[in-house]
């Protein structure tokens, strides 16, 4: 058996694991037959690579690796950059104001925890003002400077995402996002206080459930599910305002109704629950998780604009793609043949497909439908 690219699967490969998405529900059992419609099915779900067992069909194919790992070994072996080699990445990793801001974000995840757990396990009054006051310094801090806040984000991934990190990350995406959308500042603060207490209620669920690696139960399924009505009940104990319950409750709600836990609809969503579902989604899935790693964040805006249109509110949702890519510009990327480049142009009709420099050539993703951004590096 061996682990195998999507893109290089072929019909007739036998799937050699039960494949799950990125909610731990299955996808396709453990001895599925391939078809070229279930591969198109393994890719429409974002999934990277499944297991197939050995036969002739998967004879000369390589097996799958994360293209980081070897990015990483490559790295060990390189002497020390030039300034010219440097990427842009590690340009931020390496300036004052990365290492101020994470200092600053690892003093109010230790802070905002202990908040946090006295209020769900001694039922201690919770101050918003004070959690998102020192949220809003964050911010504040980076936006004087050259470097944007997301520019920040995007190079923490290798932090550990616990639900305190994770809701900390919405409520800066979240203010981030209210703020291109020109929302007044009042309700940027309300924005980020929404987004910082989203998941409140996941301080009630079993932490085993939380990081299990495989695939959940239904009555595991169904107790991360609760984590809305959990979250809404702890926040009316508290003084707190109704948008900010409603976050709680409604953001997995979903525009068309697919979502839970009360199925609603379009406008029956609370505004800012609309905002903090955008950002809650693209964090989670930009961040790697105990059951698996985190997708390249292209993968994810794709994922946006195939489906998400219909599943979140185009107000929020095409500002954010739109500004979101933008941040990615002058990037180093790995390309899904192997080949690096830096991101250099935004194709504005297909936000997930731009034009990138590879050794002085522009390749523009949006002509070629079997080239993709693999990582960023």
């Amino acid at each position: 058996m061996k682990k195998i690219s999507v893109f290089n699967l072929k019909p007739g490969m036998v799937t050699g694991e039960s494949v799950l998405d990125f909610n731990r529900q299955l996808i396709m059992e453990r001895g599925t037959s391939l078809t070229e419609n279930s591969i198109r099915r393994l890719q429409a779900h974002n999934i990277l690579a499944v297991a197939v067992e050995d036969s002739p069909l998967t004879e000369g194919i390589a097996e799958y690796r994360d293209p980081l790992l070897d990015l990483l070994a490559e790295d060990e072996e390189e002497k020390a950059p030039t300034a010219e080699q440097i990427s842009y990445s590690q340009r931020i990793r390496s300036s004052e104001e990365y290492k101020q801001f994470r200092e600053n974000y690892d003093l109010n995840i230790e802070s905002f925890k202990s908040v946090l757990n006295n209020v769900v396990e001694k039922n201690v009054d919770l101050d918003v003002g004070v959690l998102l006051q020192d949220t809003l310094n964050t911010v504040s801090n980076v936006r004087g400077g050259n470097l944007g806040v997301l520019d920040m984000l995007h190079n923490m991934r290798e932090y550990d995402d616990s639900t305190f990190a994770h809701s900390m990350n919405v409520a800066l995406i979240c203010n981030v996002l209210a703020t291109w959308i020109k929302l007044t500042p009042e309700e940027i603060e309300m924005a980020t206080a929404c987004g910082l207490f989203h998941d409140i209620g996941k301080l009630l669920v079993n932490q085993s459930i939380i990081t299990k690696p495989g695939k959940l139960t239904d009555t595991e399924y169904s107790e991360i599910q609760n984590h809305t009505i959990n979250g809404y009940k702890i926040l009316k104990e508290q003084n707190v305002d109704t948008h900010i319950m409603n976050a709680a409750l409604m953001h997995h709600e979903r525009f068309d109704g697919t979502g839970y836990p009360l199925k609603l609809r379009g406008d029956q969503i609370d505004k800012y629950a609309r905002l903090v579902a955008v950002a809650d989604v693209y964090d989670a899935m930009t961040a790697a998780r105990c059951y698996r790693g985190a997708l390249c964040p292209f993968r994810v805006i794709e994922m946006f604009e195939e489906e998400g249109f219909q599943r979140y509110d185009v107000a929020f949702l095409l500002p954010f793609l739109e500004n979101v890519v933008n941040t990615y510009i002058q990037n180093s990327c790995l390309l899904s043949d192997g080949r690096k480049g830096i991101i250099v142009f935004v194709n504005r009709a297909k936000l997930s497909r731009p034009i990138v420099d590879i050794d002085g050539k522009y390749v523009n993703l949006a002509d070629d439908p079997n080239l993709t951004i693999e990582a960023l590096i």
